[in-house]
């Protein structure tokens, strides 16, 4: 990314503050990098999310930097009225996986459950999973396929709605919720193997 920094930049007290996103996203397709600018500050903290969830680590910044690019340049084609959350998510995961698997790593899920939360107040669900035994439910997870633990994390971390989620994983509405509850399932094999394993300990 040295040498072509971002097209959008944002300027400070340039917009207003109460600008909603629909009209930022006007905004951004007429030209207004300071737009899209806002719209990076808005979401970087999820895209920082979706990418450590699919190649934690070094590859995060780069990987978030690069989807912002490349949604930059998409936005032409951006819908109007479609939700941008999740086809953000979807740029920000495709990215992440291409450099995971150019660099021909799997690391480690490594996940921040509550200061990286993107809602000022988390849902019940959260703080079941961010108390004291929140590191064996990422142990857990981190030995899930990685479409179990997009799906798993959408739903319970990031808060998508399931019609997001259809769009963030590229499926049907109608597959979400099977989705979800597979994935749900292998998690609670994996939970209960090591609540086993702790037993015979």
């Amino acid at each position: 990314m040295e040498g072509r920094g971002p097209p959008f930049r944002a300027v400070q007290g340039n917009l207003p503050s109460e600008l909603d996103e629909a009209e930022l996203i006007d905004r951004a397709k007429a030209g207004d990098a300071g737009a899209f600018g806002e719209l990076v500050r808005r979401y970087q903290p999820l895209a920082s999310h979706v990418a450590r969830l699919v190649a934690p680590g070094a590859d995060v910044e780069d990987s978030v930097q690069e989807a912002f690019l490349k949604a930059y340049r998409a936005l032409p084609r951006f819908r109007t009225g479609a939700p941008f959350r999740p086809w953000l998510c979807r740029i920000v995961a495709n990215e992440a996986k291409n450099r995971a698997r150019s660099a021909g790593r799997r690391e480690g899920l490594a996940l921040k459950m509550v200061d990286d939360r993107t809602e000022e107040a988390p849902s019940p669900d959260a703080t079941v999973l961010a108390r004291d035994e929140a590191h064996v439910l990422i142990d857990a997870m981190n030995r899930l396929r990685e479409d179990d633990r997009l799906v798993i994390a959408y739903r319970w971390l990031l808060d998508l709605s399931e019609s997001e989620m259809a769009v963030a994983l590229g499926i049907k509405p109608g597959t979400v919720k099977s989705r979800l509850s597979r994935a749900m399932a292998r998690l609670r094999t994996e939970l209960l193997q090591d609540a086993e394993g702790d037993g015979a300990a």
